[in-house]
């Protein structure tokens, strides 16, 4: 069973998250969308962790890391109306964030479009439906050197 919310963009994030207004009772939250993992964009301890997990400078991956979240941001503009598709043993990560795929006005699903592109790669900390698809197609983005991967072979 799955949860839709209609939404507008109000803020990015990063690479993989946003801030949107729930169109009808107006209530703002952050969104983490499924599946997906961009580099992070400040020093955090998440980046000390990948910093010796991928072997890679704290300022490599914060540089990858705005180039993600500038690609995200080239995809939707802040006003855009969307919907946000939920599953429904997933609405929440830890952090209280809501989960979710974000559906572009014109159809699109923002969390394919990153990890498809190389700007994201799969997330599986948290289930999702869709991650054996994810990891399908972030290896062909690997193969193909797109996005970040042009720059890097791991992220």
């Amino acid at each position: 069973m799955t949860r839709n919310i209609l939404l507008k963009i109000t803020k990015f994030v990063d690479g993989d998250g946003i801030i949107a207004e729930d169109f009808i009772t107006k209530r703002e939250f952050e969104i983490r969308l499924y599946g997906i993992d961009a580099p992070e964009i400040n020093y955090c301890n998440k980046i000390k962790k990948d910093e010796k997990e991928l072997q890679m400078p704290a300022a490599l991956l914060i540089k990858l890391g705005y180039l993600s979240f500038n690609f995200l941001k080239d995809q939707v503009n802040l006003g855009d109306i969307c919907t946000l598709v939920q599953e429904q043993n997933n609405l929440l990560d830890k952090y209280g964030r809501s989960l979710g795929y974000l559906i572009l006005n014109d159809g699109r699903i923002l969390n394919e479009i990153m990890i498809k592109e190389g700007y994201a790669k799969p997330y599986s900390d948290v289930f999702c439906k869709m991650l054996p698809l994810y990891q399908e197609w972030s290896l062909q983005a690997k193969n193909t050197s797109k996005g970040l991967y042009s720059l890097v072979n791991k992220f």
